[in-house]
């Protein structure tokens, strides 16, 4: 599975995640204005359809799309992705860049710590 998303892409899934299964025109529906073109809007679901993210069930003469990935997983797969990309597979230089960059701080990490040893 290919776990980058466009913005556009983004914007589709989290649609999904947030609403549960919806038709192109429901989707559209969630767009501000200036809404996109129906046909664009399918073609990436249609997109993310072909990566395996997103599946359909039939409704008629529409489709249903729903996400097949849920958020937590494929935020899950996306992290590890980039962990295995720009950190050699390091996990400690990752969270360690978190910290020199000010993202998480030396208390936070180790009330982190504190959690997984005690099995939370």
């Amino acid at each position: 599975m290919h776990t980058k998303l466009t913005a556009k892409e983004e914007i589709i899934m989290n649609l999904l995640w947030d609403n549960g299964p919806m038709s192109v025109k429901e989707m559209i529906e969630h767009y501000a204005i200036p809404k996109p073109h129906f046909n664009t809007v399918s073609t990436f679901v249609r997109g993310l359809e072909a990566r395996g993210l997103v599946s359909h069930n039939a409704m008629g003469n529409t489709f249903q799309y729903y996400a097949v990935v849920s958020r937590a997983d494929f935020s899950r797969k996306t992290l590890v992705s980039s962990i295995d990309k720009f950190y050699s597979k390091q996990a400690l230089n990752a969270v360690s860049a978190l910290v020199s960059e000010e993202k998480i701080s030396v208390e936070e990490l180790k009330s982190l710590i504190e959690k997984i040893e005690k099995g939370n």
